[in-house]
């Protein structure tokens, strides 16, 4: 693997990305235990990425996202990590919505069978993957997928 090539964690859950007013307190559902939660408040928005199970129906969401997680932790100014694993899922016309942290890099997909194919193509290791996702150019759905 070269000097950029990551492994990449598949977490468990099925994510949503979901849009509030950007006045809105951050709700206690968006708290609820779990690998992965962003809140990210904007002048024109406060976004909640979180398990899709835990959004109720009526919250402005799109779901059926699947996060891996960079593994290992990288230094805020290190270049080229995020470019590194969002590069080959461009190249494969894959949308790819980034999520940086402090010391890691989240990236949420939603055709995750090609994106582990991209990944993996590239020199990266994706981790946490069953026998559920079949490697085939049909998206995988999550099980939590209420549509948006």
């Amino acid at each position: 693997m070269s000097e950029l090539s990551r492994t990449l964690a598949l977490l468990p859950q099925c994510y949503a990305i979901c849009r509030l007013s950007p006045d809105e307190g951050i709700p206690a559902w968006a708290l609820a235990p779990a690998d992965f939660v962003s809140i990210t408040r904007s002048r024109a928005e406060l976004s909640v990425i979180c398990p899709a199970s835990v959004v109720p129906a009526a919250v402005p969401r799109q779901a059926g996202w699947h996060c891996l997680r960079i593994d290992g932790s990288t230094s805020v100014d290190e270049p080229g990590v995020l470019v590194s694993v969002a590069g080959p899922l461009a190249a494969a016309g894959l949308s790819v919505f980034a999520v940086a942290s402090y010391d890691t890099d989240h990236l949420l997909v939603t055709n995750l069978p090609a994106a582990i194919k991209a990944l993996r193509a590239a020199g990266h290791r994706v981790v946490g993957v069953n026998n559920t996702v079949r490697l085939t150019t049909r998206r995988r759905t999550c099980p939590n997928h209420s549509g948006s």
